[in-house]
């Protein structure tokens, strides 16, 4: 029963997850962490494709739509993607480790695992805010908009909530866009101090590589 409430509320997420643990079954991938990333990998990338097509095809009327479907348990598969998004930095982590004296494709492979789990996180963390974001904005009982846009749009669509979410994970800092309300704000310091880990991982994941392919 709870899953069929899940896969009502959340149907994208609910695809992803399932199309993702089998391909971490399936796949004819290597070790146990090259499983695991392998089945993340897969359902980041469907997930992120299908919250694009949401994207482009969602009218204001369509997000407010959405917006109170997921508004069930939304606070907790929020948390739940953000710890699975940081633990699969430390899979990533293991796999650099394990790329030490790999040499051709084999290296190559690892690399790729890494480059491509790393950015699919990244963009998940993004949009998954995105998503919270649209649900707080439409589902909010106060008269007062949570955000206020620079041009006073009250109907945003996810594109404008896209523009607010990422500008955090990319500057771990707000826009134009002003935040009302204690709640909202705390969401906004939860994504800033995410923001901010996965960011510093880039970096460091970059510098390992590159010191790797230099050495």
């Amino acid at each position: 029963m709870a899953f069929h409430r899940l896969t009502r509320t959340h149907p994208r997420l609910s695809l992803a997850t399932i199309v993702g643990l089998a391909g971490a079954w399936l796949i004819p991938a290597g070790d146990t962490v090259q499983h695991i990333l392998a089945g993340w990998n897969l359902g980041v990338w469907l997930y992120l494709l299908l919250v694009l097509y949401l994207s482009w095809t969602a009218s204001p009327e369509k997000v407010r739509k959405v917006a109170g479907v997921e508004d069930e348990n939304a606070g907790l598969v929020l948390l739940t993607v953000c710890i699975a998004a940081i633990a699969s930095l430390a899979a990533v982590t293991l796999q650099l480790v394990s790329s030490r004296g790999l040499q051709g494709t084999d290296l190559a492979v690892h690399y790729l695992y890494t480059g491509l789990t790393v950015a699919g996180s990244w963009l998940l963390i993004g949009c998954i805010f995105t998503l919270h974001y649209a649900r707080l904005f439409y589902t909010g009982q106060s008269h007062e908009l949570p955000l206020r846009f620079a041009d006073g749009e009250r109907n945003p669509d996810y594109w404008d909530f896209h523009y607010f979410s990422f500008t955090i994970s990319v500057a771990v800092q707000t826009s134009d866009v002003g935040v009302a309300g204690r709640g909202l704000r705390r969401v906004v310091l939860a994504h800033s101090l995410v923001g901010f880990v996965f960011n510093t991982a880039i970096l460091g994941f970059t510098i390992n590589i590159a010191a790797g392919l230099l050495g």
